[in-house]
C-alpha cells in the first residue's frame, strides 16, 4: 500500500522524466523499497499518467501488405551488422 507522499513522488517523477514502467520502477525502488512494478502501474492508472503521450512526428504511414493467392511466401531479408 503506498502512502499520499510516495504516489506524489511517483507522479512527479513520471511527469518528469516520461520514462516508461519498468525504468520508472528501478529509478523508484531506491526510494521507495516496497515498490512493485504492479503498484506502480495502478499508482499511474489513478493519476491517468499510465501511457506515454504519443509522438505524432516519428510515426511512418502505415502500409497494407499485398494481397496474394494462397501457398505464396513472403520473406524479408535484413543485414545485420
Amino acid at each position: 500500500v503506498l502512502t499520499v507522499e510516495e504516489e506524489a513522488i511517483i507522479v512527479a517523477f513520471r511527469r518528469h522524466t516520461l520514462l516508461p514502467l519498468d525504468d520508472c520502477l528501478y529509478g523508484l525502488q531506491p526510494t521507495i523499497p516496497h515498490l512493485t512494478r504492479s503498484s506502480l502501474h495502478r499508482c499511474l492508472e489513478r493519476h491517468g499518467i499510465s501511457r506515454l503521450p504519443e509522438i505524432d512526428g516519428n510515426k511512418p504511414k502505415k502500409q497494407r501488405f499485398a494481397t496474394y493467392a494462397i501457398g505464396y511466401v513472403h520473406v524479408d531479408i535484413a543485414e545485420v551488422s
